[in-house]
């Protein structure tokens, strides 16, 4: 089964994908808050995918999910990065596809598409 990265600034979503992520029978092994923590744990962990919110709170290497996703794909061409959005962020996700993201899930996650990305990438 495959090792994943989740990277979201709010808590209680880590969570929730994080109970998908442990009954579709795969590994959890980083979390991140923020676009920098996830570039630093991305190059520690090196996981099969990573799961990114795209927006997050702005750090000084990375002021969103898009800015870590071009840096994780720079550091990693074949990094597989999924982004997570809200409804409503199409121009965001068509720029996060541009830039190198596999996919995309939105929020609420519904546990069946994110097993099917979960499955399709690992």
């Amino acid at each position: 089964m495959g090792t994943i990265m989740i990277v979201d600034d709010a808590s209680f979503m880590r969570a929730v994908l994080k109970k998908i992520i442990l009954q579709s029978g795969h590994e959890v092994i980083a979390e991140a808050t923020s676009g920098d923590e996830a570039i630093t744990q991305y190059q520690q962990a090196k996981p099969d995918l990573v799961l990114m919110d795209i927006i997050m709170p702005p750090g000084p290497k990375a002021k969103d999910g898009i800015e870590a996703l071009k840096q994780i794909v720079a550091s990693n061409p074949e990094a597989k990065v999924v982004m997570c959005s809200s409804m409503g962020q199409q121009a965001l996700i068509a720029e996060a596809i541009k830039l190198g993201a596999k996919d995309f899930v939105v929020k609420p996650f519904q546990p069946q598409k994110v097993m099917e990305v979960l499955s399709k990438y690992c």
